[in-house]
C-alpha cells in the first residue's frame, strides 16, 4: 500500500489505452500478497468517473471480488457504458489480470436533483483529537506490526474511538455490535470530486470485516482466521471530502457461513452524513477457532 497521500493520488492517476480501457498501477513498495480491494474499487470508479459528463456524480455502487489481485503487475479496467438517460448514467466495469476478471463494478451517476431531505443524526462520540490514534494501538503488538502499519497504511490517519467486544456483553442481548473511529487523508487532496469519491472508496474496505469478528473475540489480523472482501456497496448521499474527518460508525447485524456482513454511516464532523457503506466477506475459522466450532 502507499505510504502517502501522494501516493494514493499516483494510482489513482490511471491511464487511458483507449476509448473506455484504462490501466491502474500498483504501490512499489507492498509486502502485501493481494492488491488490497479498496484499490481495486477505488481505481475501478475513477475509470468509471473519466467516461460521465461533469454534471453527473456517483451516487452508488456495487462491487464483487472475484479474484486475489496479483500486486506484481497492473490491472486493466473496461468500463461499459450501459445507458446515459436524461438524469441517470450507467456504467460497469471489468478490472482484469493475467486474461481472468478480478473484479466487477456498477456504478450509477445522476445528474443534480432537488428533493426531500433528512439523515440520521451522528451519534454522540469523542472527537478526533480526543480519540487513539491507531498507531498507538498498532504498537502494542510489537515494532514488526508498527512498521508494517506505517510501511503500508501511513496515507491515511485513524483516530479508534471504540468497539463493544464480546467481553462486555457475553450474550449480545442488549447492545448491537459497534465499531467506530475517524480517518481522514494524511494531507491535502485537489480540489476535484472524483478524487475525493475515489480515495473515500479507497480507504472504506479497511476496517468493516472487523466489526464482524467483534462478538467471536477475534480480530481481523489474527491466525484463526481467513478474511476475505467479497462484496462492497457504497451510496454516496452528500459530498465527500476524504482528507477531512470522517467517522466510520460500524456494525455487524450478522454472521453465518463463514461469511459476515457490516455496514457502516458515515458522517463528516459537522454531523452531515455523506454515505452508507455495506460489506460481505468470507471470516472462514482456521485453527483453534475451527476446532472450537467443531467440538
Amino acid at each position: 500500500m502507499p505510504a502517502s497521500l501522494n501516493d494514493v493520488i499516483g494510482l489513482l492517476e490511471l491511464e487511458e489505452l483507449e476509448v473506455g480501457l484504462f490501466r491502474g498501477s500498483q504501490p512499489a513498495d507492498s509486502s502485501l500478497t493481494r492488491v488490497f480491494g479498496g484499490q481495486v474499487a477505488a481505481q475501478a470508479l475513477m475509470a468509471a468517473q473519466q467516461t460521465v459528463p461533469d454534471d453527473r456524480r456517483v451516487h452508488s455502487l456495487h462491487a464483487y471480488f472475484i479474484l486475489g489481485g496479483d500486486p506484481s503487475i497492473p490491472i486493466v479496467y473496461d468500463v461499459e457504458n450501459v445507458r446515459d438517460g436524461r438524469s441517470f448514467t450507467t456504467r460497469r466495469v471489468a478490472a482484469r489480470q493475467h486474461g481472468e476478471i478480478i473484479f466487477y463494478m456498477t456504478a450509477s451517476f445522476q445528474v443534480a436533483e432537488d428533493g426531500w431531505d433528512h439523515q440520521d443524526v451522528k451519534p454522540d462520540v469523542p472527537s478526533p483529537q480526543e480519540a487513539t490514534p491507531l498507531t498507538e494501538i498498532i504498537q502494542m503488538r510489537g515494532p514488526d506490526a508498527l512498521e508494517h502499519w506505517k510501511r503500508e497504511w501511513a496515507s491515511f490517519d485513524l483516530r479508534y474511538i471504540g468497539d463493544n467486544r464480546v467481553e462486555d456483553d457475553p450474550q449480545r442481548a442488549l447492545t448491537p455490535v459497534v465499531q467506530r473511529l475517524w480517518f481522514r487523508g494524511d494531507g491535502e487532496l485537489p480540489e476535484s470530486r472524483d478524487l475525493h469519491n475515489a480515495a473515500f472508496t479507497y480507504i472504506s474496505d479497511l476496517s468493516l470485516l472487523g466489526a464482524s469478528l467483534l462478538p467471536h473475540g477475534e480480530l481481523i489480523g489474527s491466525p484463526n482466521v481467513q478474511p476475505a472482501s467479497l462484496d462492497h456497496v457504497i451510496w454516496f448521499h452528500r459530498p465527500i471530502r476524504a482528507d477531512q474527518w470522517l467517522l466510520y460508525d460500524q456494525t455487524s447485524p450478522s454472521a453465518s457461513g463463514a461469511r459476515g456482513l457490516a455496514t457502516a454511516r458515515v458522517f463528516a464532523e459537522d454531523g452531515t452524513l455523506v454515505a452508507t457503506v455495506a460489506q460481505e466477506g468470507l471470516i472462514r475459522p482456521l485453527g483453534e477457532a475451527r476446532e472450537q466450532l467443531q467440538g
